[in-house]
């Protein structure tokens, strides 16, 4: 399997796309080389990446700095608190319930992440995304940064769909099913394909796609 370390892994991965498709070099001039965004593996990650569902990065950033100073970036922590203590350090209701789902589950042993990173990426999604709080989105982005999967993409994120209609001059975004058909061309690096696009949506909108 091919994971993406270190931004040698990025150039690779880019080299290849602008060989397929040639339109990711306008976008790579347009936007310079494409951040690694590298997480570490584990709960706290994971946890990061739900608290950035829905919520602008900086609302992101600024929730997670209080979960962290709160130490609820572990899963003992947070089963040990209420949810009123929780939801103090900024996590809405269906975000608390998330959060102790997961612990529960890394707890009893129903969701395993060493595992998740070790096997096939069709394996690790059906593990992580059995787990209430996790959907396909969030277990992608996991996959994606912090196990460091070179070939997945979420043809869900409506930034790439965006991010896609300008670059490849769309008359309408494509759905995820249109997306996803797209990004087979880009295999075995279709997780540079998201950083890349994810960077022209930023330079285009001037928002950020993900948080980094």
């Amino acid at each position: 399997m091919r994971i993406i370390e270190t931004v040698d892994d990025l150039a690779e991965g880019v080299t290849h796309l602008v060989a397929v498709e040639p339109r990711f070099a306008k976008a790579v001039k347009a936007t310079g080389m494409p951040p690694l965004r590298r997480r570490p593996q584990g709960f706290g990650p994971l946890l990061q990446i739900i608290v950035g569902q829905q919520v602008s990065v900086a609302a992101a950033d600024g929730i997670w700095r209080r979960v962290v100073v709160g130490g609820a970036d572990t899963p003992e922590r947070v089963l040990a608190l209420g949810d009123d203590e929780l939801r103090a350090l900024g996590l809405s209701r269906p975000k608390v319930r998330y959060a102790k789902a997961i612990a529960n589950a890394l707890q009893e042993g129903s969701l395993d992440l060493d595992a998740c990173a070790a096997g096939s990426v069709e394996d690790a999604m059906t593990m992580l995304t059995a787990v209430t709080g996790i959907g396909t989105w969030t277990a992608e982005i996991y996959l994606m940064f912090c196990v460091g999967r070179a070939d997945i993409f979420a043809d869900k994120d409506l930034a790439l769909q965006e991010s896609a209609r300008l670059l490849f001059g769309l008359d309408e975004r494509p759905d995820p099913k249109t997306l996803s058909v797209m990004a087979e061309a880009w295999s075995p690096w279709r997780g540079v394909a998201a950083r890349v696009l994810w960077s022209y949506y930023h330079v285009a909108k001037g928002r950020e796609g993900v948080s980094a």
